[in-house]
């Protein structure tokens, strides 16, 4: 029997520490601590070339969620996210409480710079979710 292993999820993206604000924003994640000698982290990054920003990442305050490490790449998104995060914000409620509680979420996301693409209302089957895309346009979803 094999160990449950720790991950993380890693975004390509252009800005690291942009999005990373971003995501932790949405997340309730916190930035590691800054680096000694500097009293935030954009006067650390102000301090670097931008070819040095290469990565940066956020973590679950509670340890218990996955690390999230942004990485710096050249080229642009192109096509749809293969894989996608599904932010549960809906747990646990159905029907019109559930959907006015995804679309506060979405409203919020939307006041950070996300995009609303998509509502898809609850069918008899599947509840509602939200797709939605980052500053960056990555697909996620609000569950």
């Amino acid at each position: 029997m094999s160990m449950i292993k720790q991950f993380q999820v890693t975004f390509d993206c252009a800005q690291p520490a942009r999005l990373a604000a971003f995501w932790c924003e949405v997340l309730g994640y916190v930035v590691p601590r800054v680096p000694e000698g500097f009293a935030t982290w954009e006067e650390y990054h102000h301090s670097l070339p931008p070819e040095d920003e290469i990565y940066f990442a956020c973590t679950d305050p509670s340890g218990v969620g996955p690390r999230v490490l942004f990485q710096r790449v050249p080229e642009g998104k192109v096509v749809k996210n293969r894989v996608h995060l599904d932010v549960r914000v809906g747990t646990g409620l159905v029907g019109d409480e559930r959907l006015a509680t995804l679309e506060a979420e979405c409203a919020r996301l939307m006041g950070l710079g996300a995009k609303h693409v998509l509502t898809q209302r609850a069918d008899g089957v599947n509840e509602s979710c939200i797709t939605m895309q980052d500053i960056e346009g990555n697909e996620f979803c609000l569950a």
